[in-house]
């Protein structure tokens, strides 16, 4: 196996609306920071991956647009996922691994925006069953939150604390969309109310990876990826048991989370009960700090927001803030798939 690193990170202010502002255009100072950070140019990528959504910009292979921010030309060797850029950047990590490339530029972007976000995200859900019946996002969410607090796993007050602490740590990121104290507000869907979901917004964020010593050269402390993989839950939700995430637990176990303690930890956790969910399959003691950029509760830009976490645990590995940190990215209805990482400073590896 080969040492890969995120040697960069570079994310935009997520705004509620973006409404001047096309794809390209919210992409490209993104792209320039990336790369600015490195000192790299486009023709010193080896590999290009992205990650975003048809259905968020409502036109078939909306992601070559994209590439206008990138540059096609001179060609480059590109790749698209329709996921959330973690998974982009998860190709990447493999193609870097075959020796085909020792850099590799990962970008994701998504406009909530223009449409109904609940009502789009269930076109992933079972066409024959559950999609008809168009039970939307935060119904789903909100599906799982009972079955939790009728586990006695969680409560109502708990589900506040956690969004709570989240947008107080969210005062610190000048890139957070919400901050600061939120009310819980109203009922959405029973029991969440609107401080327990996720913010509506607008955003983009790019990372760079690079291998062995091309890492060392282009960043003072690399955050190495130490172990990564990805585990799906079954597509039905009525075979599922919604207060558990054996996806993640297995993920983390492949990825090496549970070799050693991590003192960071970014999930990827768009609701509060959805947290709960994952400190129990990652076995998250009070002595990890989850989510200290704020987590999606803050910013939640689809297709881009498990990048961020990937983007944030790096950060903070580069400025000597973490040594071992875990990196999480989910995409479906009630924590469905599931992406999991290690990262480390040099020191830990050392």
């Amino acid at each position: 196996m080969r040492d890969v690193a995120i040697v960069a990170f570079a994310q935009t202010d997520h705004l509620r609306r973006t409404d001047e502002l096309s794809e390209v255009e919210m992409l490209m100072p993104v792209l320039h920071q990336v790369l600015d950070a490195t000192g790299l140019r486009t023709s010193d990528i080896g590999f290009t991956c992205s990650g975003s959504s048809d259905y968020l910009a409502g036109r078939a292979f909306s992601f070559t647009m994209a590439l206008d921010g990138v540059g096609a030309h001179p060609p480059i060797s590109e790749s698209h996922v329709e996921m959330d850029g973690a998974w982009a950047l998860y190709e990447a990590w493999v193609k870097i691994q075959t020796g085909e490339a020792d850099t590799a530029l990962v970008y994701a972007y998504g406009k909530s925006s223009p449409g109904q976000v609940r009502d789009v995200l269930t076109r992933q859900l079972d066409p024959y069953y559950t999609a008809p019946l168009w039970p939307d996002s935060v119904a789903l969410a909100a599906l799982q939150a009972q079955a939790l607090i009728d586990a006695g796993d969680t409560d109502e007050t708990a589900l506040a604390a956690v969004a709570a602490r989240s947008r107080a740590d969210a005062s610190d990121n000048p890139h957070a969309q919400l901050d600061g104290a939120v009310p819980a507000g109203d009922y959405l869907v029973q029991p969440l109310r609107t401080g327990d979901c996720p913010p509506i917004g607008d955003g983009a964020a790019a990372v760079i990876l690079a291998a062995g010593d091309t890492a060392r050269a282009l960043c003072a402390r690399p955050a190495w990826i130490r172990g990564i993989d990805h585990r799906i839950e079954a597509h039905g939700l009525g075979v599922r048991e919604l207060t558990e995430s054996p996806s993640t637990r297995l993920a983390a176990e492949r990825a090496g989370v549970f070799e050693r303690p991590v003192d960071t930890a970014e999930l990827h956790a768009p609701f509060t009960s959805q947290e709960v969910v994952l400190r129990k399959a990652l076995g998250l003691g009070d002595d990890v700090r989850v989510n200290p950029s704020g987590g999606a509760l803050a910013a939640n830009p689809l297709m881009a927001a498990g990048l961020i976490r990937f983007g944030e645990a790096a950060a903070r590995i580069h400025r000597g803030e973490s040594d071992r940190a875990l990196a999480h990215a989910t995409s479906g209805p009630c924590l469905q798939q599931n992406l999991v990482a290690v990262l480390e400073g040099e020191s830990a590896h050392a």
